[in-house]
């Protein structure tokens, strides 16, 4: 997962049906906290696949990684008042420095979505549709401060996105991996998705294209909420990966 590099855009608002679901965590690092019980809020991102400085994934794993776009939920629950050190995965920033959060509320649901009925082959879904992230806010926020320059990956962002320079700051939310009760993941694609922890960074970006989009759920416990219409307005994070104290993914 250290391929996978997500950026956030606001989208036009839309409530869902108030939806009430259980949530148990995956990573190891969080394997013991209880299950956290939210009601959907008002979708407030969709977040899609780039690549950073044109450093592109290798194209098996590019496969999988232009298919992840994640629909973002207003949720609420109690503070995890957890103290974590997170280290960057990615090539590109891996030799940034690692740095202490201490995790409260969880603000945000992050869940498998397709656009514009391209729905990813039965081998790409049958891992994407399982990936739930649970986005905890936290303290402090330090910044990168970094220019990145960042590509889409999705085939229905490319031709309508274009590659641009962001500039990355305050590090603001910690989003990891839940599984919803109902929701039977395979135990090989759960040895994958355990490990999909994101930072969720604050960044500044020039102005995009206000894209018209259609979301279908893929995720089998949301797959019969309506379908969902949204323009993105505005691009306002990037989420990298990262480890949580010094547990590392394998391979």
């Amino acid at each position: 997962m250290s391929n996978l590099d997500l950026e956030c855009f606001r989208t036009t608002p839309y409530q869902p049906p108030a939806v009430t679901l259980v949530l148990r965590h995956l990573n190891p690092v969080l394997s013991g906290q209880p299950p956290v019980q939210v009601t959907l809020g008002q979708r407030e991102q969709l977040c899609v696949p780039v690549a950073k400085n044109n450093a592109f994934p290798p194209p098996n794993v590019l496969d999988y990684t232009r298919f992840v776009d994640l629909s973002c939920y207003r949720v609420t629950g109690p503070s995890l008042n957890l103290n974590l050190g997170l280290r960057h995965l990615n090539p590109i920033l891996q030799n940034l420095p690692g740095f202490g959060v201490t995790l409260n509320v969880p603000q945000q649901l992050c869940v498998p979505v397709a656009k514009n009925g391209m729905v990813p082959p039965p081998d790409v879904l049958r891992v994407i549709s399982h990936i739930d992230l649970l986005c905890y806010g936290h303290l402090p926020n330090p910044a990168i401060g970094a220019a990145l320059t960042l590509t889409q990956l999705n085939p229905v962002l490319i031709p309508q996105i274009p590659a641009r320079s962001v500039r990355v700051n305050a590090a603001r939310q910690l989003c990891v991996p839940v599984q919803k009760s109902g929701d039977n993941i395979p135990v090989d694609v759960l040895t994958i998705a355990r490990w999909v922890d994101l930072e969720k960074f604050d960044i500044l970006s020039q102005a995009t294209p206000a894209v018209s989009l259609n979301l279908r759920h893929l995720n089998p416990v949301l797959a019969n909420l309506p379908p969902e219409q949204l323009t993105l307005a505005g691009s306002v994070q990037l989420a990298v990966p990262v480890s949580k104290n010094g547990m590392m993914p394998p391979g």
